[in-house]
């Protein structure tokens, strides 16, 4: 069974969270710059089959986009045009950098660990990719 990937993206850095091959594990791969995530994901995707892609959607509290909603649009253009084959999936992201800090504080990392931004993007991918694969359940 293929895999479904996660990512975060953003403005710097993209973090990435992958499921199992039977779909049921959402685990954090790795955070990239944004500007060489193209290029990762096309070596991942010569070695792994993936056959779902979710990409975050910022929104603000009342729902409308937030601001980077255009550069992240922009980003799922040019993915969709080099990996067609590949279905998207935009998903709700609100909440998702405030669970992945509050997950850091719970598993116990230490304040200057909390501070690594990239661990958090990868934790936020990885929160994305779990909450949708419980609504799959469903």
């Amino acid at each position: 069974m293929p895999r479904i990937l996660a990512l975060d993206y953003g403005m710097k850095r993209t973090g990435i969270a992958v499921t199992d091959e039977l779909q049921i594990i959402a685990s954090g791969l790795e955070t990239v710059p944004s500007e060489k995530v193209i290029d990762f994901l096309k070596d991942y995707f010569s070695k792994e089959q993936v056959t779902k892609v979710l990409i975050g959607e910022p929104k603000q509290m009342n729902g409308q986009p937030s601001e980077s909603a255009p550069i992240i649009e922009a980003f799922v253009i040019k993915f969709k045009e080099i990996f067609p084959k590949i279905q998207v999936v935009r998903v709700d992201e609100r909440f998702t950098s405030k669970m992945a800090f509050q997950t850091m504080i719970d598993s116990g990392l230490k304040k200057k660990q909390r501070q690594n931004k990239a661990l958090i993007d990868e934790i936020s991918a990885t929160i994305m990719l779990r909450d949708y694969l419980s609504r799959k359940m469903i």
